[in-house]
């Protein structure tokens, strides 16, 4: 069976590990080739272009490169990003430069270096990772969440201005997903295990996303087969921002 992404070039930022490497994984199976964007050299089979976001030339570069080595790009995958904790008062104003630079204007730099080469392409697709942050006022997250939503109003903003191009712009939202990074965040906590029982609990399916479900959204936002999915922002939570449970 061919994949649905056979002959196409994909790139996706962050893909060296967590949730981008599970995208890359994914569109590698159903037939892309895929480039992965990080700081960090991936260890899989993908080709990897190193990447700083928060530098124009870095992503200028980096696109470059994919398109050298596979000669088009149709679909792209806006996955970095880097977290914060905190309320309104807790992060100074490197941190919110810093985390603006990155999961914001980050993503604006990839799409604007993307973007002559997706309008040659039939099967176009930029998908921004957002967050279940976007929708739903988390406890000390203040920074975080400012810098995802505003990749889900950017996302429907892009979606606008280029969907009559033949670039469909959508962005997936998960919830806590279990990934290195919230790894990380657990084993700084006092308490490791009650803080991963309190995550599970917080999300009605009473576990962690796993990194493969959001790949698979991912992959369903990109499949060129969906045209008329345009500026949807698909939620990856088990139900946290839309279901209103009654406590047990």
């Amino acid at each position: 069976m061919v994949g649905r992404f056979e002959g196409l070039a994909a790139l996706v930022t962050g893909g060296a590990s967590g949730i981008g490497a599970a995208v890359a994984d994914q569109l590698s199976r159903e037939g892309a080739q895929v480039t992965v964007l990080d700081v960090a050299q991936t260890h899989s089979s993908h080709h990897w272009e190193k990447c700083d976001l928060a530098d124009t030339n870095s992503v200028n570069a980096a696109v470059a490169g994919a398109i050298e080595r596979f000669g088009r790009l149709d679909v792209v995958v806006n996955n970095a990003g880097i977290g914060a904790q905190g309320d309104v008062a807790a992060n100074s104003d490197a941190e919110w430069s810093q985390a603006w630079e990155v999961n914001v204007v980050g993503m604006a730099r990839v799409a604007r270096a993307a973007l002559p080469h997706l309008r040659e392409s039939s099967a176009a697709s930029i998908t921004n990772t957002a967050s279940v942050a976007s929708m739903a006022g988390l406890p000390q997250r203040v920074l975080y969440s400012a810098t995802k939503g505003a990749v889900m109003a950017m996302t429907k903003a892009m979606a606008a201005d280029h969907v009559r191009e033949g670039i469909r712009v959508n962005c997936v939202a998960p919830g806590t997903a279990d990934t290195p990074w919230i790894q990380r965040l657990l084993d700084q906590a006092d308490k490791p295990d009650e803080e991963r029982a309190a995550l599970e609990a917080r999300q009605p399916h009473r576990r962690l996303v796993s990194a493969e479900e959001v790949a698979r959204a991912v992959a369903y936002l990109a499949d060129p087969e969906n045209r008329s999915t345009i500026g949807v922002c698909l939620p990856v939570d088990g139900g946290m921002e839309a279901l209103r449970l009654r406590p047990d």
